[in-house]
Formats: structure tokens, C-alpha cells, sequence
């Protein structure tokens, strides 16, 4: 047998490993930190390790209070995650499957304006969002981070090029064998295009689980707050408990990570069918 490894691929290796260890040692430091006290996570020279190590900082973060309501603000940020990624899903699935299978007057012109959405700051939906939600009575509630992006642009565009990847053979025999149009989308479409609509539920629930900017603009009541929000209050101008912070956000993480593992395999499988075929 020949054994003999080539250059390339010990680079190859190499970078990879080099790639591993920069996305993994923050998440190592953040974890060492949230173990520490307050004088050893600010003391020099720097430690990866607590001195001593205490939990401290998780039994205040998973002590309920009314000034640092942690546990609220988890269930408040994975109660709007959840919404928000079905309403996503939902609303872009129906948009997506007209734009790339039925034919109606304007399509092409209403697809170019979806588009041309994604290149508009987000920033600038700001204070429009806020005057509709004002104006619908829904600040400092759970639908002011849910609702306004439950239509968003990038879902339909990325949910519109899978379906238009999908055999329509399979699609006009169904129609053939007399199912209406909206059966040939719920039992033909939909179970075709499962991986991607897996990956946008996970796309679009990490996009609410981090959002930060909204929430604080629309939500004023400490216990209505979501986790990003929450955790910027445990921190001042005048010092930061860093281990409290960084317990916070180990929190956080932990359904990050379940959802990516639970959806890893419908992710990779979505982007293998589809890329981004026209």
C-alpha cells in the first residue's frame, strides 16, 4: 500500500485545525471566564484557568429577581425565536412557491423588488417598523420582535430558488391526477423541500435569538426584555462583572447549539441540492 501523505493535503489538515481553534477558543475563554470571580477575570497577566473557579455568576443568573430576571428574558427570547421562525417560514414558503411556480401578470417585477429589498440597510426600517408597531399598540409585547420580520426578503429569495430546483414532473402528474393547487403545495412541495425549509427555520430563528437593536428600541419593561437585551444591562459604565456577563451568555449558547446539532443534517442536505440555482 502506498502510505506516502501528500504535501497538500497536511496543509489542507493544518488549516483546518487552525480554522478549529479560532472559532473554538473564544467559546473556551467565555466558559472560563463564567467560572471565575469578578477580581480574577479583570487580573493580570490572564489565566485561562479560574482562580479559584466558583459558580457564583450561574447561581445568580439562574436566580430569579427583579432586577436581573435571567431565566425571563431566556423564555421571552426562545418564546419570540419560535414564533418568528414559524411566521417566517410560513409567510416566505407561500411567497416563495408563487414566485417560482405560478403565473400571474407583474411576477418578474415583484420578484425584482424582493430583491432589491436585500440591499437596503436594515437600519433604515427602523423607525417605520416602530411608527406600525406604535401605531398597532404592540411595544413592549412579545409581537413587536415577532411579526415585522416575519416577511423577510431573503427567505422568499432563498426558499424561491429551491422550489424552482424541484422535478415539476412530479408536480403536473399530481395536478393530473386531479389535486388542486394548494394540495400539490402542501403534500408534494413542502415534504420536497424539507431541508430547506429547515435551514430557514434555523436562519431565522438564530437571527431573532441575536437580535439586539430591535428589542431594546420596543421593549421598555426589565421582565419583557429578550436575552441579548438583558444581558447588555449587566453592564455599566463604571465596571462590569464580567463572569455574570459571560455566564449569561454560556446561557445563551446552550440553544443555539441544540438546534444547530438537531438541524445540521437537513442543513448540509439543503445546501448539497439546492446552492443558488436560477
Amino acid at each position: 500500500m502506498n502510505l506516502r501523505i501528500r504535501p497538500s493535503r497536511i496543509l489542507f489538515a493544518l488549516a483546518l485545525l487552525l480554522l478549529t481553534v479560532v472559532f473554538i477558543a473564544p467559546l473556551l475563554w467565555i466558559a472560563s471566564t463564567s467560572f471565575k470571580t469578578p477580581n480574577d477575570a479583570t487580573s493580570l497577566p490572564l489565566s485561562w484557568t479560574p482562580r479559584p473557579a466558583t459558580t457564583e455568576a450561574y447561581r445568580t443568573v439562574l436566580t430569579t429577581s427583579s432586577q436581573t430576571p435571567v431565566l425571563r428574558w431566556f423564555f421571552n427570547s426562545l418564546a419570540a425565536g419560535v414564533i418568528n421562525a414559524v411566521l417566517v417560514v410560513t409567510v416566505d414558503a407561500l411567497a416563495a412557491y408563487a414566485l417560482a411556480r405560478l403565473a400571474f401578470r407583474g411576477k418578474r417585477l415583484v420578484f425584482g423588488t424582493v430583491i432589491a429589498t436585500l440591499f437596503i440597510p436594515a437600519l433604515v426600517f427602523l423607525v417605520p417598523n416602530y411608527l406600525i408597531v406604535d401605531k398597532l399598540g404592540w411595544l413592549d409585547s412579545l409581537w413587536a420582535i415577532t411579526v415585522p420580520s416575519a416577511g423577510g426578503a431573503f427567505g422568499v429569495f432563498f426558499l424561491r430558488q429551491f422550489f424552482s430546483s424541484l422535478p415539476r414532473e412530479l408536480e403536473e402528474a399530481a395536478l393530473l391526477d386531479g389535486a388542486n393547487q394548494w394540495q400539490v403545495f402542501w403534500r408534494i412541495v413542502l415534504p420536497l423541500a424539507r431541508p430547506g425549509l429547515a435551514t430557514l427555520t434555523v436562519l431565522a430563528f438564530l437571527t431573532n435569538w441575536n437580535d439586539f437593536l430591535w428589542p431594546v428600541y420596543v421593549l421598555f419593561t426589565p421582565s419583557h426584555l429578550t436575552l441579548p437585551a438583558g444581558l447588555s444591562t449587566l453592564q455599566n459604565a463604571a465596571s462590569t462583572n464580567y463572569p455574570l456577563v459571560m455566564a449569561g451568555a454560556v446561557v445563551a449558547s446552550v440553544p443555539v447549539i441544540l438546534l444547530f446539532i438537531a438541524a445540521q443534517r437537513h442543513v448540509i442536505a439543503s445546501v448539497a441540492q439546492s446552492g443558488i440555482k436560477g
